[in-house]
């Protein structure tokens, strides 16, 4: 290899300073010995990179193309380096994950525990919003990855499937619905419900259904979670729309009856998505690589 890092380095010193010596003190070396580490790359290379004139050096149009191509370099190694002191434990990564309801709830903890096992210098931050405003975090840069309900309005990002997951009622082992193998949503707004709380995503989302049918809920509890919500449920205090996961949990452990939902709605095919792959940091990219593998 004709070149080093610290010939790498020096070309673009001498790039943004337009002086040899200029350049050669923020090293800082000895202006001869910056010179003669010049000469020999370009002998080296055999391509003059810098002209001398009244105003300066000036990179060539062979120097400009070099001058390019050690930005990349410089910042790939850059880039190395920081990811080994991150796996030293030198340096502390964080992410930004925002995703729906659904998935902060029932499926992301299943998942990135494995994950951040594996990289114990990482710090997650996993935020929870409604599909739209999960896809406005991503294109805006608060976050790098977002999950998503892909009948949310397509956005400019790239995107990669998820999971599929399903609300359902969840009704008392002996409730009038509990015989029913499916209903409509409409069928169970006249019993009370239990809710997340009101300004939860998916508690708006399902609000907002009932809305459009011109019946809003009768909202008789709101508890924090759907393990508390499956819980009261089974208490017959109620009914609640919850995802099938959660639903399928609960009725192992509970007298509780999950009933399927007719309205296409009810069917999440939930999405990764991120901006650009390029921009990703290492770890980001390997937390999206295993996400779309799970």
């Amino acid at each position: 290899m004709p070149f080093d890092l610290p010939d790498l380095r020096l070309l673009l010193a001498i790039a943004a300073t337009g002086s040899l010596s200029k350049a050669a003190a923020t090293f800082p070396v000895a202006v001869s010995a910056a010179s003669n580490r010049l000469r020999l790359l370009e002998a080296r290379c055999g391509v003059t990179l810098f002209t001398r004139t009244a105003e300066g050096m000036q990179a060539t149009p062979a120097g400009r193309l070099v001058l390019e191509g050690a930005r990349a370099v410089l910042a790939q190694a850059q880039s190395l380096q920081n990811t080994l002191q991150e796996l030293a434990g030198q340096r502390r990564v964080t992410l930004h994950l925002a995703a729906s309801t659904v998935s902060t709830s029932t499926l992301l903890p299943a998942v990135l525990g494995p994950f951040l096992a594996d990289y114990p210098e990482v710090d997650l931050q996993l935020a929870e919003h409604k599909s739209a405003d999960v896809l406005r975090a991503v294109l805006a840069g608060e976050c790098e990855i977002g999950v998503y309900d892909s009948l949310s309005i397509d956005a400019d990002v790239v995107t990669l499937p998820f999971r599929t997951e399903r609300l359902v009622m969840l009704v008392p082992i002996d409730h009038p619905l509990a015989g029913r193998e499916q209903l409509c949503l409409g069928d169970a707004l006249g019993y009370p419900f239990i809710c997340l709380p009101s300004e939860r995503p998916m508690q708006r989302f399902v609000e907002g259904l009932a809305i459009n049918l011109a019946r809003p809920l009768k909202v008789r509890v709101r508890a924090p979670s759907f393990e508390a919500i499956a819980q009261l449920v089974a208490r017959q205090a109620g009914i609640a729309m919850v995802p099938e996961t959660a639903a399928m949990r609960a009725e192992q452990e509970l007298p509780v009856r999950r009933v399927a939902l007719e309205e296409r709605w009810a069917t999440l095919e939930l999405r990764l998505c991120f901006r650009d792959w390029e921009q990703l940091s290492s770890h980001a990219r390997q937390l999206v690589t295993f996400l779309s593998g799970q």
